[in-house]
């Protein structure tokens, strides 16, 4: 039976709040994933994710970047909410950082195999995350903002996987490119999984807004999801 706890903890400055997800069935030390939501907050994408690796034998944290558990009651909230944590960038690795913590002090959870995976904003704040040198094995980021943080990348230990819609329109091939020499000036073990026809939010059944180009696309989906699921497998067992 997969097993849904409220958990809280803090950055020293606010208290966050997500659910820790895990199979009843597991009692021996197992690895863990932090998942960080897209910009609305967790979700029903985010929450199936969680159930499905926690089927897999993953302990699997739904993280929380904005505080309080915040969920955005619409695009406009979101989009206020996620500025407020935009304009002092460092907060959100340092909110990431404080829940990767938060994970790795489960009893259930071996600390020494953890990874992340976000989508959208989570994206970001996963790539952020392994910029700051976390010690996590993989960074996953599904449709993620992809821009350069401010200050300088520490040397990335994690296993890096970005999936791409190639027409999303937040993240312009430049700035693929851009991440790519990033990547690569960080020493990082890095892939770049990207679909063509595809825009942004591809993940999202409820994403239908092609003319913003922003939808749901299966295949992509699929193939993104099968991808890190490999790489979770390969880093993490």
């Amino acid at each position: 039976m997969i097993r849904h706890e409220t958990l809280e903890w803090t950055d020293g400055a606010i208290t966050m709040r997500g659910t820790l997800v895990r199979d009843e069935g597991v009692t021996a030390p197992a690895p863990g994933i932090l998942i960080a939501p897209a910009f609305g907050g967790t979700g029903p994408v985010e929450e199936s994710r969680a159930e499905l690796l926690a089927r897999d034998g993953y302990v699997v944290l739904l993280g929380d970047y904005y505080g309080e558990g915040k969920k955005a009651g619409s695009p406009a909230e979101a989009s206020s909410l996620m500025q407020g944590v935009e304009a002092q960038r460092p907060v959100l690795a340092e909110r990431m950082t404080a829940a990767l913590e938060a994970l790795a002090a489960q009893d259930v959870v071996d600390a020494s195999r953890l990874g992340a995976m976000g989508f959208c904003y989570g994206g970001k704040a996963v790539l952020d995350l392994a910029r700051s040198g976390a010690d996590i094995k993989v960074a996953g980021a599904l449709h993620g903002v992809l821009d350069a943080h401010p200050q300088a990348t520490q040397p990335i230990k994690a296993s890096v996987l970005v999936m791409h819609g190639w027409d999303d329109p937040l993240a312009k091939p430049e700035a693929v490119l851009a991440l790519a020499k990033e990547l690569t000036e960080a020493s990082a073990d890095w892939q770049i999984l990207a679909f063509g026809h595809t825009g942004h939010a591809f993940t999202n059944p409820a994403a239908a807004s092609p003319e913003n180009g922003m939808a749901y696309r299966t295949e992509a989906a699929e193939r993104a999801f099968a991808a890190l699921d490999r790489l979770f497998a390969e880093k993490l067992r």
